[in-house]
């Protein structure tokens, strides 16, 4: 393991390997493991160096098996672990219930034999209850944000892709873990050798020289529009707003937007609303009124009637069918 300077920066250690630890947790996610460890896997193979050296680790000595089924046999546990470059806690699905003080004794001696810590995807927030995160700036998936800043506020929570605050990286889930790997090799080997691994992985925007196909044009639009309506959930943004933000007019958004999946922006909009308001319904304990409040909707009574005419079931008949499943 090597000692690397506090913010990381590309200190020209080219010569060197990077030992990397990823701590899996059941329900774990393909694609956000893939995204973690293709990019060194890549840095690698173009460069013919072992730039990279990474393993599995798991809280006891089974097989973790991913949210699709994957299984993946760990090298060893996390007491067992030496050290390394970065930990990487990746829980993704069901993090809630990890959070044991067992596991969070764990990882605070693991995190004492390590450099850096990386939270992927929800593994911020079994960082922040170790305490690991007191302190630093921090992200995590979207779907949980909100969780985040009123669960722990000693970390400086942030609503952005990722986020690197001296020792402590962390990131919003599978996409954002491959542009974080990115930025990584970026600062440890030179952003040429970072934009060989993402070409490798076609990642990016294309090159002038490709075709300007308007379905895709439609869909990144769609895409970007989304993700803004999922930044400003409490307090809906109006139409003419997104449009602004996203550089377009208003007609324009319209058309794309029903181009690419045959609703109006509005109607998008609502239903990212309701499917987190369903979300909120099934994994928190949180009353209708606070659901709605989530979601932008200042009356309850609304929030339920628009909820069932989505799912054909009001909030507390929802809460019921899963406790009587």
């Amino acid at each position: 393991m090597q000692t690397w300077p506090k913010t990381l920066q590309d200190s020209k250690i080219s010569h060197m390997t990077i030992d990397i630890a990823v701590l899996l947790f059941p329900s774990f996610s393909n694609l956000c493991l893939a995204n973690a460890v293709e990019p060194l896997r890549g840095a690698n193979t173009l460069s013919g160096k072992p730039l990279y050296r990474w393993q599995f680790v798991g809280l006891d000595g089974g097989q973790v098996q991913s949210s699709s089924g994957l299984p993946v046999t760990p090298e060893m546990r996390l007491s067992e672990l030496p050290g390394a470059d970065y930990l990487m806690v990746m829980p993704s699905y069901g993090h809630r219930q990890f959070a044991t003080p067992d596991m969070l004794r764990a990882l605070r001696a693991a995190a004492r034999r390590c450099h850096a810590l990386v939270g992927l995807d929800t593994g911020s927030l079994l960082l922040a209850a170790a305490g690991l995160l007191d302190g630093y700036r921090a992200t995590s998936h979207w779907d949980v944000l909100t969780e985040f800043e009123e669960t722990y506020p000693e970390v400086q929570v942030v609503r952005d892709r990722s986020v690197i605050d001296r020792d402590r990286l962390s990131c919003g889930g599978a996409t954002t873990t491959l542009e974080l790997m990115l930025e990584l090799i970026a600062r440890h080997h030179g952003p040429k050798l970072s934009l060989d691994v993402s070409a490798l992985f076609m990642h990016g925007e294309r090159p002038e020289t490709w075709p300007r196909l308007p379905v895709m044009t439609r869909d990144r639009v769609l895409r970007a529009a989304a993700a803004l309506m999922r930044r400003h959930m409490e307090q809906p943004l109006p139409i003419r707003d997104l449009a602004r933000r996203l550089g377009i007019s208003q007609r324009g958004l319209e058309s794309r937007c029903r181009a690419a999946s045959g609703r109006t922006p509005q109607a998008v909009y609502t239903a990212i609303r309701m499917s987190e308001a369903r979300r909120l319904v099934q994994e928190t304990g949180l009353s209708v009124t606070e659901i709605a409040g989530r979601v932008g909707y200042a009356d309850a009574s609304a929030m339920t009637r628009r909820f069932r005419a989505e799912f054909g079931a009001t909030p507390q008949e929802l809460r019921r069918q899963l406790r009587g499943a």
